[in-house]
């Protein structure tokens, strides 16, 4: 491992507190089709952030969730404390991409013991200094803030479901997280504007200190104040197979990284913003969380050096 700030990492003191979905999903691409698979925003995060700190996972699952599973988790740093396990059936997802991978196409969706879900912390994880709200109903995001004693760190993810169904819950969120997390289109469709840079700043004046817009295979922007921006290229991997929770797995990644370093500069968001970058590269060589499952923080290493080298002004 080449990066100082790094090297105890797995040890930290901090926890990453993560909500959101645990999921089966059933997805088909240009590249194959996978039936079942585990999934889910909170699942596909706790496996990236997971490389650089512990993590408390709050959610919900069904009586069909494989407890070997729940093992999986926990042998990774990911404290299961705070999943509830009801009778009935996981949330289940099914989608697919055109040969752009651009946009994933739902087919169908189940909430199943989703449906009715308020979260409930357990004790030790309401100390929680830094906290992920992963994209889920803007009400079961401010329900868990609300119990949490004295955050240093909020950031959340949301989408465009919740910007059309459910805008002032989300108006409310915003005011109380430090940086938001969306991808373009998402974000034109909350401000209004086509113009990125005029829709980080309209973002900004909704309460979040910095805005964090995904473009994908076009990297990602960051702002903050009134001039501050800063853009990385995503990582040039030419083994795409499935971009489900790419962005998800960019949240664990730019997250873990500042939980790690405990360092919230903004010479270090910049630095998170290429580990995110770069652990997104690795979620979409395969399907599910399969290659998030292989990799190790000195994968992760390699890939930064070489997006270090390709942003690197001589």
């Amino acid at each position: 491992m080449k990066n100082p700030a790094l090297k105890n990492c797995r040890s930290a003191t901090p926890k990453i507190l993560v909500v959101g979905s645990i999921a089966f999903d059933t997805i088909k691409t240009p590249f194959g089709e996978k039936k079942k698979i585990l999934g889910g925003a909170a699942t596909y995060f706790s496996y990236a952030a997971s490389l650089f700190a512990p993590v408390h996972l709050l959610g919900v699952v069904g009586s069909d969730f494989p407890r070997q599973q729940i093992r999986k988790f926990e042998k990774r740093g990911i404290d299961t404390s705070g999943l509830q396990v009801r009778p009935g059936k996981t949330f289940r997802w099914s989608g697919g991409y055109e040969k752009n991978l651009k946009e994933a196409r739902t087919i169908s969706v189940s909430l199943n013991v989703m449906d009715g879900y308020s979260p409930t912390l357990p004790k030790h994880y309401r100390k929680s200094q830094h906290v992920f709200l992963a994209n889920t109903d803007p009400e079961i995001q401010l329900k868990t803030l609300k119990q949490v004693d004295s955050p240093k760190l909020v950031v959340c993810d949301t989408m465009n479901l919740w910007i059309k169904t459910r805008l002032p819950e989300l108006k409310e969120l915003l005011e109380k997280v430090d940086v938001l997390l969306l991808n373009d289109e998402e974000a034109r469709l909350l401000t209004g504007r086509e113009n990125l840079i005029a829709a980080c700043r309209d973002i900004l004046r909704l309460g979040p200190k910095i805005a964090i817009i995904k473009k994908g295979e076009h990297g990602v922007i960051l702002a903050s104040g009134k001039k501050d921006f800063f853009f990385t290229p995503a990582f040039p991997t030419t083994r795409v197979a499935d971009p489900t929770g790419a962005g998800d797995s960019f949240g664990g990644g730019f997250t873990g990284y500042i939980t790690a370093t405990n360092d919230f500069s903004a010479a270090n968001m910049r630095k998170a913003l290429i580990y995110g970058a770069v652990v997104a590269s690795f979620t979409v060589e395969d399907f599910g969380i399969r290659a998030l499952e292989k990799i190790n923080i000195s994968d992760v290493e390699r890939r930064v050096s070489q997006i270090k080298k390709m942003i690197q002004i001589v």
